[in-house]
């Protein structure tokens, strides 16, 4: 892929105030710590970003340098600017953003582009491309519409008018790229489209950086840098360019590295570092730099990223970053944006509602043989068009029941009691018209967490979600196992405060997060096929497997299990070992 790594480009982003200020001799040894550390194969020359306007010259002799050096230059636009004479002012545009119905800051953004585009082949938009503004001249032209709906509208033409049709007047051959951030549930409330940007874009990127999960305003799950990019891979399938994270907030070098990690175990093309400041003289660029060589290896021995799909649609939100939570317990997630009708079993969350047509997909889906996961928040928007396609009687209450009691059914030892107190959605269903899975009480009372109702050839079962979706953190190993069972197809792994990457090759990456108070743990993988053992890919190791017998409901099923130790911090990749005859 790139002259240091075989399966991605590393790619540093140059921000228009670094790039103006730039003499040669601080380009020549910012390079030299880089090339040194990270190995550099791209960047990414950032032409204007607020108040700043990199002038023909500087750039010129920006690029003269990387391109002696070898290195890919491309060029970068942040859609922000101050306040100048000509445009309208006392706008509240949140982060400088533009006013897109403005005459003299249309005008500007067209200038822009133009002048970016003389420079390179190629030319991204950072994701501060969106709007904000309500001013009084957008109030007047959203007129009756949403501002959903005004802001959709208003970035297809300014993608079209203002920025790509521009550049392509000045470079015909120009391939632009918008990048999205990594605020997927709110991208249409800013006019972010990606289902319509895609016909006017040459390509995307995808924002990866997750930072600190706790204490961020955005409290993304360390997931995402992997599950976005899967999203916005099936979103734009063959035209994502790569991932993109930064050191902000990110207070811990493992922190740090593990937006990378996943940004490759994702297949990113390019890793994108932000941004070259922040990166020289960085104790975090140093580990980076061996943790890549590591990656890079590793990758040759996994296929192509696959998972358990979850419908997103565009423009969609709600119970957000839920399958990311999943993922986080060693459940695989693929997100797409389009119906998976052709898998074998499918997550459907309240996000999936966006789609008008959704319980008629599902109830084809399910008709047809196929087995679906909907939570609670996907059953309080469609219980009443479920009840009327006959998928399910299953509804809710509208109460949350406290459950410090966890009872896995059909095993008479499957009680786990005096757990700290989760609240659950309730609820209700006929009494052997259904069945549950898994049940959650306290005192003399408990409530359906997991139920299966059937349907056609298929079945369709309904998952209680907490009412603070980390507190799936919290449920004990043997009540989870009965959720990934299921959505797993009954090849699952035990255990928490991992992912586990699958690939279409059967291959697995395991990696245990580092947090506070982390250690080693032990986790049990679990397969309904006959097989030896589990196999360490990296050393060969082999540990067997045992066959196992338990109750699922009324049936007794038989398995195999092996258990393995992860470290905190630390990747390995598994397969599972065939039985002979």
């Amino acid at each position: 892929m790139g002259k240091h790594f075989d399966h991605f480009k590393t790619v540093v982003y140059i921000p228009a105030q670094v790039a103006a200020g730039f003499t040669a001799e601080k380009l020549n040894n910012d390079y030299a710590f880089l090339e040194k550390y990270i190995g550099l194969d791209k960047v990414y020359l950032e032409t204007h970003r607020s108040e700043c306007d990199v002038e023909a010259g500087q750039i010129n002799m920006i690029k003269s340098f990387f391109e002696e050096k070898g290195v890919e230059v491309s060029g970068g636009i942040t859609t922000i600017v101050n306040d100048f004479e000509g445009a309208e002012p006392g706008k509240q545009r949140l982060f400088g953003t533009f006013c897109y119905t403005d005459p003299a800051m249309r005008e500007r953004l067209k200038e822009i582009s133009a002048y970016a585009a003389q420079f390179f082949p190629e030319i991204i938009l950072d994701d501060f491309y969106f709007t904000n503004c309500t001013c009084e001249r957008c109030i007047k032209e959203k007129g009756d519409r949403s501002w959903v709906d005004f802001r959709r509208e208003l970035m297809r033409g300014v993608s079209k008018e203002l920025v790509v049709e521009p550049m392509k007047a000045v470079n015909p051959d120009i391939k632009v790229v918008i990048k999205y951030p990594n605020w997927r549930e709110s991208y249409h409330y800013t006019g972010y489209v990606p289902e319509v940007q895609r016909d006017i874009f040459d390509a995307t990127y995808t924002g990866t950086e997750t930072r600190s999960p706790a204490y961020t305003d955005q409290h993304l799950p360390e997931y995402l840098s992997y599950s976005l990019m899967r999203y916005m891979d099936n979103a734009w399938p063959g035209r994502n360019g790569g991932g993109w994270f930064d050191s902000y907030d990110c207070w811990s070098i493992d922190r740090y590295l593990e937006q990378a990690y996943l940004t490759a175990f994702a297949g990113g093309k390019e890793m994108m570092h932000f941004m070259w400041n922040d990166l020289i003289d960085n104790p975090f660029v140093g580990a980076m730099g061996i943790q890549l060589k590591k990656i890079d290896g590793m990758m040759d021995k996994v296929g192509s990223p696959c998972g358990i799909p979850v419908y997103i649609p565009f423009a969609s939100d709600g119970e957000n970053h839920l399958e990311m939570r999943l993922g986080m317990m060693g459940v695989p997630m693929d997100p797409t944006p389009f119906f998976p009708e052709n898998s074998e079993r499918i997550l459907l969350t309240e996000s999936s509602l966006a789609d008008p047509d959704v319980v008629s997909k599902l109830s084809d889906f399910v008709m047809k043989g196929g087995e679906a996961v909907i939570t609670t928040g996907f059953l309080r928007g469609a219980e009443e068009e479920l009840h009327k396609a006959g998928l399910t009687e299953v509804g809710l209450s509208g109460k949350s029941i406290g459950v410090t009691r966890y009872q896995v059914t059909g095993d008479r030892a499957g009680i786990i009691e005096h757990m700290d107190k989760v609240f659950f959605p309730e609820i209700r269903h006929g009494n052997n018209e259904s069945w549950s899975y898994l049940n959650g009480g306290d005192g003399d009372y408990h409530s359906s967490l997991f139920i299966r109702s059937t349907y056609g050839k298929g079945r369709l079962f309904t998952m209680a979600v907490p009412d603070n979706n980390a507190d799936l953190y919290r449920m004990p190993a043997a009540a989870a196992d009965v959720i990934k069972r299921v959505l797993c197809g009954g090849e699952y792994i035990t255990g928490k405060d991992f992912s586990n990457f699958t690939y279409d090759d059967g291959s697995m990456i395991l990696y245990r997060y580092v947090k506070p108070n982390n250690h080693p743990v032990k986790v049990m993988f679990h397969t309904p096929k006959k097989v030896s053992a589990i196999v360490d890919v990296l050393s060969g190791h082999e540990i067997p497997a045992r066959e196992t017998v338990r109750f699922e409901g009324f049936r007794l099923v038989k398995g195999y299990e092996a258990e393995v130790l992860l470290m905190p911090g630390n990747f390995r990749i598994y397969k599972w070992k065939e039985a002979e005859g």
